[in-house]
């Protein structure tokens, strides 16, 4: 975001987002995340840590923090994280201060996580004003398993037990939709980010969000 955009949205007194978005996997999660990204110079991501090497060209501070595990077990023992979880053996997490600090900026927020991420994200907006002010928590699935499972396949990249396994955790994060602000039936690339998009402008009009007109 440039200087003007940050002024312009300081004198419109329009509140940053906090945009949360989950999916099952194979749910088109990532991929609108990135459009996003690429389509809204206004919103930014939040540095993750990981306990995982760098791989080639990733730069700490940049692509992530990367952290020793003993660090990481201390900022977590230290509530410092809005969410945090172990992926093939690694850990990764969102630091509180990362995500507030951007906020304060006046900078929209997009953050990309399982459904027990987001139900800590919750949780913690709970206690604090910011956050809680800030959230919205979209989920993400295409309409039925079926077509999940044939986008999983589609990929070529898992074996039929791994996909069986996929679709029975994605069966009972499905299940928890209720949960969030919104559902999103995902359909196209296009389609999804064009819904995205009416949310996020929904979202940023609610009049505790807006400065009251001068009357």
């Amino acid at each position: 975001m440039n200087a003007a955009s940050r002024e312009s949205k300081v004198e419109r007194n329009v509140s940053p987002l906090l945009i949360v978005i989950s999916a099952p996997s194979g749910g088109g999660k990532t991929t609108l995340y990135q459009q996003l990204l690429a389509t809204n110079p206004d919103i930014v991501r939040a540095i993750t840590c990981t306990t995982r090497a760098p791989r080639q060209g990733e730069r700490d501070g940049v692509d992530y923090y990367f952290l020793d595990a003993a660090t990481f077990q201390k900022r977590m023992q230290a509530g410092s994280f809005l969410e945090h979880a172990t992926v093939y053996g690694n850990n990764y997490g969102n630091l509180k201060a990362e995500v507030l600090d951007k906020l304060r900026q006046g900078k929209d927020v997009l953050l990309s996580v399982d459904v027990q991420g987001v139900a800590a994200i919750q949780a913690k907006a709970g206690e604090d004003e910011m956050l809680r002010r800030s959230l919205v928590t979209v989920f993400l699935t295409p309409s039925s398993l079926a077509i999940l499972e044939a986008r999983l396949r589609k990929r070529g990249t898992d074996s039929d037990e791994v996909i069986r396994k996929r679709l029975s955790v994605a069966r009972k994060e499905i299940a928890r939709w209720k949960h969030f602000d919104y559902l999103l039936i995902s359909t196209t690339v296009t389609e999804d980010l064009r819904r995205m998009q009416v949310i996020l402008e929904a979202e940023k009009m609610r009049q505790g969000r807006v400065k009251a007109p001068q009357i």
